[in-house]
């Protein structure tokens, strides 16, 4: 069987769920999966998988270079769970008898053309409930939502090694997405980490070494009265999700260290208004959303969310303005309330 999820870091964590739901149903099922190098060097050590890294950079000559790394005979299944057209074209050259697809709502780029069956047609779910239903057409449905999440033991290492285990609780900031027009801003991170710190919690921020990244950090840290623990271009992707793992509560944009996050078991403080957490949000943790994708789509689209596709973006310059202090605040508090903390 042949999995393909080239991309996002988040989306290639709702993959994990249907790898365990396949493996649950079809024990003796060898499993390969097409993948990105991003998302090699996180899931890397996912066990009972064979990866091929696709580098899209490398055009046509990549495409079939991967079909030669490929088994000779054909698979029983594709699984071909990426739209967009480079991803379409790169299934062409995976040879299989069952080619399974989106349905027709969810296609786009000629996505029909490369396919031979689809996944039911399920309307207003959840990215990782639409991905976990490409078992249904091989006769079983993923009824458990399992990550199985691999963490290695230098990752664990290096994560026990940031701060003391004292059982104070963590609030761990990761402020920025790929997508500017969903990040928060600076000042408005640093109200809601003076207001965790002073009830007592550690505030960490993490994130990656990207010029943005650390302008947002520094802005954050000069604009609080609290202390902070700064790892911002400390960890790699492989640390990453040890790092995750060790806060209480992550607060993030949507964005690929919330579902990483998710998928190790912290809870996640989502800010949405450019995008719908139901749709797209850390799966486990929707309760502690800020969720102003209605309001967004009233100010800016001139229509209730209700009325957009499902899956649409809100993508405008002021659409976070929306997402207040009192807002990040009030999920925390929620979180609190039903933790004890």
């Amino acid at each position: 069987m042949c999995l393909l999820r080239l991309s996002a870091l988040g989306d290639v964590t709702h993959v994990l769920p249907l790898l365990h739901t396949l493996r649950t149903h079809l024990p003796q099922a060898r499993m390969h999966w097409i993948i990105d190098r991003a998302g090699y060097k996180l899931l890397e050590d996912v066990p009972g998988v064979e990866f091929h890294v696709y580098d899209k950079n490398t055009g046509l000559a990549g495409m079939r270079a991967l079909r030669r790394q490929l088994p000779g005979q054909p698979f029983d299944a594709l699984l071909q769970m990426q739209v967009a057209f480079r991803a379409n074209v790169l299934s062409a050259f995976v040879p299989a008898r069952r080619r399974i697809g989106y349905d027709r709502s969810r296609s786009k780029d000629l996505h029909g053309l490369f396919i031979n069956e689809r996944i039911p047609d399920r309307p207003g779910i959840h990215v990782l409930d639409a991905i976990g239903s490409f078992c249904e057409p091989l006769g079983f449905k993923q009824d458990r939502v399992v990550w199985d999440f691999p963490i290695s033991e230098p990752a664990h290492e290096w994560a026990s090694a940031q701060w003391p285990a004292d059982g104070t609780p963590v609030l761990m900031i990761s402020p920025c997405s790929s997508h500017v027009r969903r990040n928060w801003y600076a000042d408005r991170y640093a109200a809601l980490a003076d207001h965790a710190a002073e009830r007592g919690w550690r505030v960490v921020l993490c994130g990656g070494r990207s010029e943005l990244e650390r302008q947002t950090s520094d802005a954050i840290i000069a604009a609080m009265r609290q202390p902070v623990l700064d790892l911002v271009g400390k960890d790699t992707l492989k640390q990453l999700p040890a790092l995750l793992q060790r806060a209480d509560l992550l607060v993030s944009p949507d964005s690929g260290p919330m579902h990483i996050a998710n998928a190790v078991g912290t809870a996640v403080l989502g800010l949405h208004a450019a995008s719908n957490p139901l749709r797209s949000g850390p799966y486990s943790s929707v309760a502690y959303c800020v969720d102003r994708y209605d309001a967004a789509a009233r100010k800016f689209l001139g229509k209730p969310a209700s009325e957009l596709k499902w899956g649409s973006k809100i993508e405008f310059d002021e659409v976070m303005d929306l997402v207040t202090v009192n807002d990040a605040i009030a999920a925390f508090e929620r979180y609190r309330h039903d933790h004890g903390r």
